[in-house]
C-alpha cells in the first residue's frame, strides 16, 4: 500500500452497490497480521460484506476463528470472491442476498443464520448509498427514502431481528461516518443517515446495557471502496482522499481492525462509543 499523498485514477462506475472487481486499484482487504482467535466460535453477521469495508471486516473476522453471515443486495461476484477468500482463511460462510431496507428480508434472513449456525453472537451493520446532489431540491423522494431504508432503517430492522437470539456478551457494531459529524454539502441525505446511526448506536447501547449486549459504532473518513466511484465523477474520485492530514484516502484493511476490536472482549469496557479511522480528521466525537 503506497503512503504517498495522491489520490486514485479517474474512474466511475454508473449504478450502486458499486463493484470492488471493476475498481482499479483493487482496494486493500487483507489481514495485515496472524489471528489469534479472538473470535473462536463466534457468530457474525456482517451486511454490505461482499466488498469495500464489509470483505475486509469478514476476512479479519474469519482469520479470528468467527463463522460468517455475509449479506449482500445483488453484487454477486464480489460476494462470491468475498467467500472465497473468507473459506481460504478456514472460515465458514453463509452468503445471502437481498435488501436491508425490507423488515422481512431481515426477519428471514436471521432465521437463515440461526438455522444454519445456531446462534448470533455479533451483527454489524455496514450496509450504506450515497447519491451525490449539489442542492437540497435535487434530493427526489424516492431517493430520500432509500438512502434512510439502506442506511438507518436496515440497521434498525437488522438489530431488532438479532436481538431475539442474541445473548448476553452479544454485541453490534455499526457503521457511520466522519460525515455525521462534519456533514457533507454535497450528499446531505446521506450525512443524515450517518448522524442518525451515531444516535442510535447511543440510544440502544443504553438500552441494552444491563443486558450485557454492547453496541458501539466505526466512522471511517475517506475510504476507497466500491461506493466511492458508483457516487462521483471521474474528477472527483482522482482526488479523492487527498484533503485529510494524511493526504490519501484510506484503505478497507486500515478500518477493519477498528470493527475487530469492538467486536471481540478487547473492548469489553466499551459501549455507546465511536471510533475514527479517518485519516487525521478532529471531528470531537
Amino acid at each position: 500500500m503506497s503512503e504517498a499523498k495522491a489520490g486514485q485514477p479517474p474512474q466511475t462506475q454508473s449504478r450502486q452497490p458499486g463493484r470492488e472487481y471493476k475498481m482499479r486499484p483493487s482496494p486493500d482487504y487483507e489481514p495485515r497480521y496472524p489471528g489469534s482467535g479472538r473470535l473462536r466460535g463466534k457468530v457474525a453477521v456482517i451486511t454490505g460484506g461482499d466488498s469495500g469495508i464489509g470483505r475486509a471486516v469478514s476476512l479479519l473476522f474469519a482469520r479470528e476463528g468467527a463463522k460468517l453471515a455475509i449479506v449482500y443486495k445483488e453484487e454477486a461476484t464480489d460476494a462470491r470472491k468475498t467467500a472465497s477468500l473468507v473459506e481460504d482463511e478456514g472460515g465458514e460462510v453463509l452468503l445471502i442476498k437481498g435488501d436491508v431496507g425490507k423488515k422481512t428480508f431481515c426477519d428471514k434472513t436471521v432465521e437463515k443464520v440461526v438455522g444454519r449456525f445456531g446462534r448470533i453472537d455479533v451483527l454489524v451493520n455496514n450496509a450504506a448509498e450515497q447519491h451525490v446532489a449539489e442542492e437540497l431540491p435535487e434530493i427526489t423522494e424516492k431517493q430520500l427514502e432509500g438512502t434512510f431504508r439502506t442506511n438507518i432503517f436496515g440497521y434498525i430492522f437488522m438489530a431488532q431481528a438479532a436481538l431475539k437470539h442474541m445473548r448476553r456478551g452479544g454485541v453490534i457494531v455499526n457503521t457511520a461516518s466522519v460525515t455525521a459529524y462534519r456533514g457533507s454539502p454535497q450528499l446531505v441525505d446521506y450525512s443524515s443517515t450517518k448522524g442518525a446511526i451515531v444516535a442510535f448506536t447511543r440510544s440502544l447501547s443504553g438500552q441494552l446495557a444491563d443486558k450485557g449486549i454492547r453496541v458501539n459504532a466505526v466512522a471511517p473518513g475517506p475510504i476507497w471502496t466500491p461506493l466511492i466511484p458508483a457516487s462521483f465523477d471521474a474528477e472527483h474520485v482522482k482526488k479523492f482522499g487527498t484533503d485529510v492530514p494524511l493526504g490519501r484516502a484510506g484503505q478497507p484493511n486500515e478500518v477493519a481492525p477498528a470493527f475487530l476490536f469492538l467486536a471481540c472482549h478487547d473492548s469489553s469496557y466499551f459501549t455507546g462509543q465511536v471510533l475514527h479511522p479517518n485519516g487525521g480528521e478532529m471531528v470531537n466525537g
